[in-house]
């Protein structure tokens, strides 16, 4: 009977310090890119800066540097949004 409490205990604490806030880091991340907006500077994955000029479905196109140079990226290699940065 002991056992069977402890290894009901070890999974509870297991969903609770592993499963669960990974899943609101997701969450989260999912909520910043799904929110992102024209004129929000950003930072990609890669390290790459810029501003977003258009947002279309699953993309954005950012504007970098000075020469105006146009990316097409997906939205999942944006890492950060005018300083607040996905939790990984």
């Amino acid at each position: 009977m002991e056992t069977i409490i402890m290894l009901i205990l070890m999974v509870a604490l297991m969903y609770f310090f592993v499963f669960r806030p990974d899943s609101k880091r997701k969450k989260e991340a999912e909520n910043l890119r799904n929110s992102l907006t024209v004129g929000d500077e950003i930072t990609t994955i890669g390290g790459i800066t810029g501003t977003i000029c258009a947002v279309k479905e699953g993309t954005i196109v950012i504007e970098t540097g000075a020469d105006r140079v146009r990316m097409e990226l997906t939205k999942w290699a944006v890492s950060s949004r005018n300083g607040v940065e996905v939790q990984k």
